[in-house]
C-alpha cells in the first residue's frame, strides 16, 4: 500500500522524451538514472529471442527495466516509491525493430518502412514492492515512399541514433508520416493515456499528480 510519505514516482529511463510526456500530464516524478551511465550501472539487454513476438518482446524488457529502477532505488536508499519504465518497438511482417546498431541499420529499417504501414508497441509498467500494473499501448503508422536519398539525409541527422525503428515521430521525420492509427503520445515513448490509467489503479492520491516536482532524485 502507498503511504503518505512515499513521493510521486520515480522515472526509471533516461528519455528526456518521456521526461516532457510526464510533466505535460502533470505527473510528480524523480529520476533514477540520469542521461549518462555511471560506472557500475548494469544496463538491460534489449536482444531479440528467437520466435519472439513483438510484444512478449517489449513487455520482457520493459519489466526488466522496471526490476532494474525498483534495484536502484534501493542501491541509492531513496525514499520508497512507484517505478515507471517504458519501452518502445517497432514490427512489420513479424520482424522486430528495436535500435539500431548503427547509422547503416538504420537506413535499412527506414527502407523497409518506406511506403508501408507497421505496428508501434509501448509497454508500461509501474512496479512498487511485488505489485506491477503493466499496460501495452498499440498504434499503426504508415510511411509515405521515400527515396534513398531522403533516407541518407535523414540518417545522417543523427535523429535515427537509439531510436526504435530508425526514426523519431516527433522530429524531422514526420514528414514521412502520412497518417497513424492509435497513441501518437505511444509512438513517441510514453503513451499518456495508459500513463494515466496505471498511476490511478495504483491508487495514488490526485495531488501526487500535480505540477511541481520533477527533477533528480
Amino acid at each position: 500500500m502507498i503511504t503518505s510519505q512515499d513521493r510521486s514516482i520515480y522515472l526509471a529511463s533516461r528519455s528526456p522524451r518521456r521526461r516532457e510526456l510526464l510533466t505535460q500530464i502533470g505527473v510528480r516524478f524523480h529520476l533514477l538514472f540520469f542521461r549518462e551511465r555511471s560506472e557500475g550501472e548494469s544496463e538491460v539487454r534489449e536482444d531479440t529471442h528467437p520466435g519472439e513476438s513483438a510484444h512478449d518482446y517489449v513487455v520482457r524488457v520493459c519489466c526488466a527495466k522496471a526490476e532494474g529502477g525498483w534495484l536502484r532505488m534501493q542501491q541509492r536508499s531513496l525514499p520508497r516509491a512507484p517505478v515507471l519504465a517504458a519501452d518502445t518497438t517497432v514490427a512489420i511482417d513479424g520482424r522486430i525493430l528495436a535500435k539500431p546498431a548503427d547509422r547503416v541499420e538504420a537506413a535499412e529499417m527506414l527502407a523497409g518502412l518506406s511506403g508501408r504501414r507497421h505496428e508501434v508497441l509501448t509497454a508500461l509498467v509501474l512496479k512498487y514492492d511485488e505489485r506491477i500494473e503493466l499496460a501495452v499501448s498499440r498504434t499503426e503508422v504508415e510511411f509515405r515512399a521515400l527515396s534513398g536519398a531522403e533516407i541518407q539525409q535523414y540518417v545522417a541527422t543523427g535523429e535515427a541514433d537509439d531510436k526504435a525503428g530508425g526514426y523519431a515521430i516527433q522530429g524531422r521525420a514526420g514528414q514521412f508520416i502520412v497518417e497513424i492509427h492509435g497513441s501518437y503520445s505511444g509512438v513517441v515513448g510514453l503513451p499518456l493515456y495508459e500513463t494515466a490509467q496505471l498511476i490511478t489503479r495504483m491508487g495514488m492520491p490526485q495531488e501526487r499528480r500535480l505540477p511541481g516536482g520533477t527533477g533528480g532524485a
